[in-house]
């Protein structure tokens, strides 16, 4: 078979099955994949550690279960070690009923177990490296400026391209571990320095800084897949990308990446390839979207309520994506206050906090006290994907409450911004 791809006669070799059949497999479909983006060449992935996005060992991935035998059986594994998206499941930390249990177990994630095998025999740095966030320094997994990626998660790879400046496609499952296995990723897209070059102006001319999650869903909404370059957002989180910025930036992304489908974003006078290159990253015809105060609570009021009518919050997530650790202290000074001033000992509806495994453990080392705290009101913190555990078709019954619009635009829950989620939690009215 013929491919329009320019490869080298090492890649050639590779897909002519030098180094075995499987890894030609592996091969042929990156070359096909990029076949169909028009990519004109492959290019060497320069950040070893990868990141894949298939976590969880749904009993229906047959063909995913295969594969990996494949991979194993021939001996192949990524090049680099890899981190993957969070488990579905803590049920320590975010109890089931018996049938929610049932149903998870025996249907839903049954596989669990044996894929978690087939991840550590294909290069899984460790037992805690899942979570959404791979990027933190806690987790460590993380790229330089320019670096070529082979990873999957649409907001760690929309986080890796802006707030990191590296270089990467929104790539599917198996993509990503096919990248990291023969070292190579289609030379397309987000990669190339045109397909990073925005095609919207975005003004934010709102008069308080505004909701990140709400911000990035306006933006994700209005330029899909296209790249916007906004203006105005640096006069709320300053010109220095410190770990406030940083933590802002990672959930306005993850709301662009999943309300819309965007991969990289430019941040006037704040992310690297702004503050490089500034208003030349812009393209001549580019449209314009201005934001606003009404525009932001236009698109607040749009989100659709999926409980039944009159129906109150009964389980509350907050982070998706999981959490800094920052983040993770604040929320749980903020809800321990809450409870307090409202004189209350516990939480009015179940509250969970998701934050990576490497988090988490760094918090109840240095926050040992304030762990104790809220973990007595009856709140919780994890290291689960929310949104797999709404995958139980059996939660849609469950009014569940969130700060999140990539867990509000995949699931039945329902957004709230940050203030009314304390409300929620300290058992106020939020109308």
């Amino acid at each position: 078979m013929e491919y329009k791809m320019k490869l080298t006669d090492a890649q050639r070799a590779i897909l002519d099955g030098a180094e075995g059949e499987v890894k030609a497999k592996v091969m042929r479909t990156l070359v096909m994949f990029g076949d169909i983006f028009g990519a004109e060449k492959l290019v060497p992935v320069t950040h070893a550690e990868g990141h894949l996005v298939t976590s969880f060992g749904i009993g229906l991935l047959k063909p995913l279960f295969r594969t990996m035998d494949e991979l194993i059986g021939a001996g192949l594994e990524a090049k680099g070690k890899f981190t993957v998206d969070p488990r579905p499941l803590d049920y320590e930390n975010v109890k089931c009923n018996p049938l929610l249990r049932l149903v998870f177990d025996k249907f839903m994630y049954s596989k669990q177990a044996d894929y978690e095998a087939q991840l550590k025999k294909t290069g899984l740095r460790d037992d805690d490296a899942f979570s959404c966030t791979c990027y933190l320094k806690e987790v460590g997994n993380v790229p330089k400026k320019g670096d070529v990626l082979s990873w999957a998660e649409s907001s760690a790879v929309v986080y890796a391209n802006s707030v990191l400046g590296a270089r990467c496609n929104r790539n599917s499952g198996m993509l990503d571990l096919f990248g990291s296995v023969v070292g190579y990723v289609p030379y397309f897209g987000l990669l190339t320095d045109e397909g990073r070059k925005a095609s919207w102006k975005v003004y934010v001319k709102t008069t308080s800084r505004p909701e990140a999650q709400i911000l990035g869903s306006a933006i994700g909404m209005k330029v899909m897949e296209d790249v916007p370059y906004v203006y105005g957002l640096d006069k709320w989180l300053g010109t220095e990308l410190n770990e406030e910025a940083e933590a802002y930036l990672k959930d306005f992304g993850a709301a662009t990446a999943s309300n819309g489908a965007v991969g990289l974003y430019h941040i006037d006078n704040l992310t690297p390839e702004a503050v490089e290159s500034g208003e030349s990253l812009v393209k001549e015809d580019a449209e314009t979207y201005v934001i606003d105060d009404a525009e932001l609570e236009r698109v607040y009021a749009s989100y659709p309520v999926m409980w039944k009518k009159g129906a109150e919050a009964k389980l509350v997530f907050i982070g998706c994506p999981h959490l800094t650790y920052a983040q993770l202290t604040d929320w749980a000074t903020a809800v321990t206050d809450a409870l307090k001033a409202r004189g209350r000992k516990k939480t009015a509806v179940r509250t969970v906090l998701c934050a990576s495994p490497y988090v988490v453990k760094k918090f109840k080392a240095e926050n040992a006290k304030l762990y104790s705290s809220l973990v007595s009101t009856g709140a919780r913190i994890t290291s689960i994907c929310p949104l797999m555990y709404t995958n139980n078709p059996l939660t849609k019954s469950t009014p569940i409450a969130t700060n999140s619009n990539k867990l509000r635009t995949y699931s039945v829950s329902r957004y709230y911004k940050d203030a009314e989620i304390l409300k929620i939690v300290s058992g106020e009215d939020v109308q």
